[in-house]
């Protein structure tokens, strides 16, 4: 089984180009960083892999997506090897399957550097609700 769930923002603006003939189809390229969840001294602590859609997907990337956009991506990855003047070089794409949104638009816009990082504390129209302290000696399952 080939199968590959990521989920990172977008380091650029997506390319999206069209097919030719009369059915032409939408083929969205762009690449995705990802945070590594263990990170060691000495080693990077973001993947950054490039993905790669058609049809319909690459129709709501080229709509919806911009560099920062966090998505979630499900796929499959592929073998992008060539050789070139005698020499194999080796690298990996992913054919992405599904793609959706992993943050609400407000979010994206409340101050994020493009990096996931937020540059102060949210707003307080974050969309979630304020839990008193000492609530819990109120609750009965706790």
């Amino acid at each position: 089984m080939n199968k590959v769930i990521l989920m990172g923002r977008l380091t650029r603006d997506p390319e999206v180009r069209y097919s030719q003939g009369q059915n032409s189809t939408a083929i969205a390229r762009f690449s995705i960083a990802v945070d590594r969840r263990f990170k060691r001294d000495g080693q990077p602590d973001t993947d950054f892999f490039n993905c790669t859609c058609f049809g319909k997907q690459g129709e709501f990337v080229e709509k919806f997506l911009q560099k920062g956009t966090k998505v979630v991506v499900t796929g499959r990855v592929e073998n992008d090897n060539y050789e070139k003047d005698g020499v194999k070089h080796y690298s990996v794409q992913i054919m992405v399957e599904e793609i959706e949104f992993a943050e609400s638009k407000n979010a994206q816009g409340s101050g994020n550097d493009g990096a996931g990082r937020s540059a102060g504390p949210a707003p307080a129209g974050d969309g979630f609700m304020n839990i008193p302290t000492g609530i819990d000696e109120e609750l009965p399952f706790a």
